[in-house]
């Protein structure tokens, strides 16, 4: 899929009017109605193809589908392109009175849950339909946690079982040493959600399920056999480096820091550095495979900042007594967790914790 905004399928008069006030309202959408209807105005795009090889073209192509025709046909002829949960786009039905907006498909992961609502938000008289158990028994969502600040599930073959656990109501148990502390908006955690202090607490066979919340790696299998785990965006990595530092020295330093210091790379939030005015081929071509911002300082600004490790021959060479110390605890506005690392003859690494 390479469409953010959703595509709007409408196959009836009425359907088409809806379909206008919810583009009207949401903005980037695009309409798909059949050509028979035309009335030529350039807001909708109008099709000749079977509605059925229009969804299938629209299913690959748009992270969300409107459909405004009835349940059972849209099942039909989503049928022969579904996937599987990670990918398949959400799909929201609406009927031709604007009744009832149903969250289809990709509820939780691929958002029809919230799209479902919105769109019943500025249709009269319309209301949203949610049948996934989380969202009826009010309690969390297990693949949703952190999600709306980029957090990763580690590995994701127990959030079924944790989910079940979840809206049946078992024990289970919360640990979170990092990372946003409002990922769930409600009161209060649902009482069956206990919140441990120490990690090895999580062992503790009371508990049929655990929600882990770190930026570390966890070496306890059995904790781990009953938990999903989850990576916040909570590190940010500081380099010095050469012009001439290339992409594979870049990830290999940083891998061996993490790997030696316990903790994980899908928790790295950015990559600092001093602005040299130029692009460093190496660092942007790391950045651009794992997809990770780089934030650049001036030397000025780097120079200011009080660190553990200054250096008298970064000072002579770049202007500045520290340039991976200084630019982690910059980016991240938190505490350096770990000092610079030296990998000569031109890179240093050092690690900073974001503070929540």
């Amino acid at each position: 899929m390479n469409t953010h905004g959703p595509a709007i399928v409408a196959i009836t008069k009425q359907g088409i009017i809806i379909a206008r006030k919810i583009k009207e309202n949401i903005g980037e959408a695009d309409v798909y109605v059949p050509a028979k209807y035309s009335d030529s105005k350039e807001d909708i795009n109008w099709f000749e193809e079977q509605t059925g090889q229009i969804i299938a073209s629209l299913f690959e192509r748009y992270d969300a589908l409107i459909c405004i025709f009835s349940l059972g046909a849209v099942i039909r002829l989503i049928t022969p392109v579904l996937r599987n949960k990670k990918s398949d786009p959400a799909v929201v039905v609406i009927d031709d009175k604007a009744k009832f907006v149903i969250s289809a498909l990709s509820g939780h992961l691929g958002g029809a849950n919230d799209l479902a609502r919105t769109v019943s938000s500025f249709l009269p008289n319309s209301e949203p339909v949610i049948t996934t158990a989380a969202d009826v028994n009010e309690t969390v969502a297990v693949d949703l946690i952190g999600k709306q600040f980029g957090w990763q599930i580690e590995n994701d073959q127990n959030v079924t079982r944790i989910s079940a656990y979840m809206v049946n109501e078992e024990k289970i148990a919360l640990y979170q040493d990092t990372g946003q502390q409002n990922w769930w908006t409600n009161n209060s955690l649902p009482k069956n959600i206990i919140k441990v202090a120490v990690l090895e607490d999580l062992a503790n066979p009371d508990y049929k399920g655990c929600l882990i919340i770190t930026d570390k790696l966890i070496a306890d299998q059995a904790i781990l056999h009953k938990s999903v785990l989850y990576r916040p965006k909570s590190l940010v990595v500081g380099l010095g480096l050469h012009w001439t530092t290339n992409r594979d020295r870049i990830e290999k330093a940083i891998e061996n820091v993490f790997g030696s210091h316990g903790l994980s790379t899908k928790c790295i939030q950015s990559i600092a550095s001093i602005n040299r005015g130029a692009k460093i081929k190496g660092l942007l071509e790391y950045s651009e495979q794992e997809n990770i911002p780089i934030e650049l300082y001036e030397k000025d600004v780097l120079n200011k900042v009080e660190v553990p490790n200054p250096s008298q021959t970064v000072l002579n060479y770049e202007g500045t007594a520290s340039v991976s110390e200084a630019s982690a605890i910059l980016a991240s506005r938190g505490n350096l967790i770990v000092p610079k690392q030296k990998f000569p003859p031109d890179l240093t690494v050092a690690i900073a914790r974001i503070r929540y």
